[in-house]
C-alpha cells in the first residue's frame, strides 16, 4: 500500500512540475524549452547605431543602402531563430513611380523587399492565429543639408519601430510563449506611400491568413512628457485593443492621443493597409507625439538622439500586455463602432 501512495505522489509531483516549467516559459508537455530575457538599452542601441549609420545613406527604397538594411534583418533573425515566413524571408515587389521633368512626367521603376519572419505557436489550435507586428525600416534617403549632411538616417523614423519589432520577435522566439503564432513584419516604401505593407497586407489576405490583430511600431525612440501615457494608440476607438493591452500590462501603455484623427494618423501608417484588407483590429503605437522631437524627416534624426531606456521600457512593459492578447483562449480584440 505504501509503494501505491508513494507512485501516486511522485505521479502528481512530476504532473505539477511540468505545468509549472510550462507557465514559466521553459520547458512544457510539448518538450520544448525556453528562456525568458529582458530586453536591454544596449541590444537596441547595437541595432540602431548601424540602421541609422550614413552607411546606409538613409535606407531609401530601391538603394544600396536600403539592401544592407535588409541584410542587416535577415541575419537578426536567423540569428534568433526567427523562421522566414515565405520560402525566403524577402516579400519581393515592384514600384512604379512618376517623376516631373521638366514638363514632362517619366516613370521610375524600381524593386523593394519587405522582410517577414514567423514565431510559431505553442497551441495547437490558436497557433492557426496570427498576430502581425510590424515597423518600416525604410526611410527618405537624403534631407535639406545641415552643416555638410545631407543623409536622413530615420533613427526614429522608423528604425526606432524596425528594431520594437525585431526585439519583440527576439523575445518570443526565445521565450516560446505565445500560443497563437506571430509575423515579424517590416515594411518597406512605408515613405512612398505605404506601398510594401500595402503589397504585403494583399499578398497574405489573398494567402488566406487567418490574421487576428495588427501593431504597428512608428517613431517609439523618444519619451513622451511625464504624466502621459508611455505610447500612444491610433484610431484608439475603433476596437478595444488598448484597454486590452493596458489590462494585461496592468498600466496604460497605450493611451489615447487627442490630435491623432486630426492628423489622421490611423491612415498614414503601415496598420491601415491591414485594417483595410482583413478588417480587424489594426493600429500603430508611438511615443512621438509632434511636441518632444524636432527632426521628423530631418537630417538630425541621428541615432544619438534616441533615448534607449525609454525605448527598453517600453518593450518590456509592452511583453506581459502582448502575451496576454496572444495567450488568451478567446478573441478578446474586436472592432468597435468609432
Amino acid at each position: 500500500m505504501r509503494s501505491i501512495y508513494y507512485i501516486l505522489f511522485m505521479a502528481l509531483f512530476m504532473s505539477c512540475a511540468v505545468k509549472q516549467k510550462g507557465d514559466d516559459g521553459k520547458s512544457g508537455k510539448d518538450g520544448k524549452s525556453g528562456e525568458k530575457i529582458e530586453i536591454t538599452a544596449a541590444d537596441i542601441k547595437k541595432s540602431m547605431e548601424y540602421l541609422a549609420s550614413d552607411e546606409l545613406e538613409g535606407r531609401a527604397t530601391g538603394s544600396e543602402g536600403i539592401e544592407k538594411a535588409a541584410v542587416f534583418i535577415e541575419n537578426y533573425f536567423k540569428a534568433n531563430n526567427i523562421k522566414p515566413y515565405f520560402k525566403t524571408y524577402r516579400d519581393t515587389f515592384q514600384i512604379e513611380m512618376l517623376k516631373a521633368h521638366l514638363h514632362e512626367k517619366e516613370s521610375e521603376k524600381f524593386i523593394g523587399y519587405n522582410i517577414v519572419g514567423m514565431i510559431e505557436g505553442n497551441d495547437p489550435e490558436l497557433k492557426n492565429e496570427f498576430i502581425i507586428l510590424g515597423g518600416h525600416y525604410d526611410h527618405i534617403g537624403k534631407g535639406k543639408e545641415v552643416e555638410g549632411d545631407s543623409i536622413a538616417n530615420g533613427a526614429n523614423d522608423d528604425a526606432s519601430g524596425t528594431i520594437a519589432a525585431m526585439e519583440f520577435g527576439r523575445y518570443f522566439s526565445k521565450s516560446k510563449t505565445n500560443k497563437r503564432s506571430i509575423l515579424i513584419t517590416l515594411y518597406s516604401a512605408e515613405e512612398l506611400g505605404l506601398k510594401g505593407s500595402a503589397h504585403l497586407a494583399r499578398r497574405l489576405k489573398e494567402a488566406g491568413l487567418n490574421a487576428y490583430t495588427m501593431i504597428n511600431f512608428e517613431m517609439i525612440g523618444v519619451p513622451r512628457a511625464a504624466g502621459k501615457s508611455i505610447a500612444y494608440m491610433s484610431g484608439f476607438n475603433r476596437s478595444n485593443f488598448a484597454p486590452i493591452l493596458n489590462q494585461y500590462a496592468g498600466e496604460e501603455v497605450a493611451g489615447f492621443f487627442p490630435k491623432a484623427k486630426e492628423f489622421q494618423l490611423f491612415f498614414r501608417s503601415d496598420n491601415f493597409p491591414f485594417f483595410k484588407e482583413f478588417n480587424m483590429p489594426a493600429h500603430a503605437m508611438s511615443t512621438f507625439d509632434f511636441t518632444n522631437f524636432e527632426y521628423y524627416h530631418h537630417v538630425d534624426d541621428e541615432a544619438d538622439k534616441m533615448d534607449y531606456n525609454h525605448m527598453a521600457n517600453f518593450i518590456n512593459k509592452m511583453i506581459p500586455a502582448l502575451e496576454g492578447m496572444m495567450n488568451a483562449p478567446t478573441k478578446e480584440v474586436r472592432l468597435s463602432d468609432e
